[in-house]
């Protein structure tokens, strides 16, 4: 019998590797006997091995929006659990563009996925994968159930926060938004809230080393959640745990959790955990 958890896979935002200590955004949640995978940066298919899933059981992924720090390996991690012997249909619920995404990606692989039905006799990887795109409201009436609001994260207009609840047991994941209080609401009473988190004091640092600094640190504050905003949705919606995930900046000196958690709070008492790759919360 599977026991109900949820584990971070990646916990840093943003494509840049400076330290393999945190790969960007990817999560596990089995829940109601179900293999979901939330988003699939980079290194999403070698810390789901590490977590102890066979990739062959995977029954849903859920993509939040296109930026390459939340899809960049949806593809090969598709093509990898087909070469593990997958020969069971998993489904993607993405937002539009997520049906183009993989077909570019199987065009890029056309020579290996046809040599590999005719040589090994492998199903063909197309028909297994089912594509579904989705929008705000009912994404899956099955279990879980699986709800999804719209959040702002300009440029990017298709960007969704995912609630997914079996049995009693809701978790709730923000997506990439800017402070954005209709998530109170849509969160509340989750068990766990993973949502992003940026820590403004450490900004200064990452624009240094970064060639795009004044157009990035634009992007950074237009459409991120600062830590003490986190508090303040994390409070309105009254949840059990807060899981700060997706954060920004993660530079080579790695973070301070102790920042983190002094700047959380301000305005958040509750119980809050500090993403890492590779955290496990397992239901009570």
């Amino acid at each position: 019998m599977t026991v109900d958890r949820l584990v971070i896979l990646g916990s840093k935002g943003g494509p840049s590797l400076r330290t393999t200590t945190r790969m960007p955004t990817s999560n596990l949640l089995e829940i109601a006997g179900k293999v979901c995978v939330v988003d699939c940066g980079l290194g999403v298919t070698s810390r789901l091995v590490d977590a102890g899933i066979k990739l062959a059981e995977i029954d849903y992924i859920f993509i939040t929006h296109l930026h390459s720090d939340h899809i960049l390996e949806l593809g090969p991690l598709l093509h990898t659990a087909w070469t593990t012997n997958l020969n069971k249909r998993i489904t993607i619920f993405g937002p539009a563009g997520t049906t183009e995404y993989l077909d570019h990606f199987y065009q890029s692989l056309q020579f290996d996925i046809d040599l590999r039905i005719d040589d090994e006799g492998r199903p063909d990887l197309r028909e297994l994968v089912l594509i579904r795109e989705y929008g705000e409201g009912l994404v899956l009436a099955d279990t879980p159930r699986v709800t999804a609001l719209k959040v702002p994260h300009p440029p990017v207009e298709e960007c969704y926060a995912l609630k997914m609840e079996h049995g009693g047991w809701k978790v709730t994941f923000g997506a990439d938004t800017a402070y954005f209080t209709p998530l109170m609401e849509f969160a509340r009473g989750s068990d766990i809230l993973i949502h992003e988190a940026m820590l403004a004091s450490g900004i200064e640092e990452l624009i240094r080393i970064t060639n795009s600094a004044k157009s990035l640190e634009k992007h950074l504050f237009a459409s991120h959640t600062t830590v003490e905003d986190v508090g303040r949705i994390a409070h309105g919606a009254g949840v059990e745990l807060l899981v700060l995930n997706h954060l920004v900046p993660v530079t080579p000196k790695g973070i301070n959790e102790q920042e983190w958690l002094d700047e959380i709070a301000k305005t958040w008492k509750g119980k809050t955990v500090i993403a890492r790759d590779g955290l496990e919360i397992r239901r009570q």
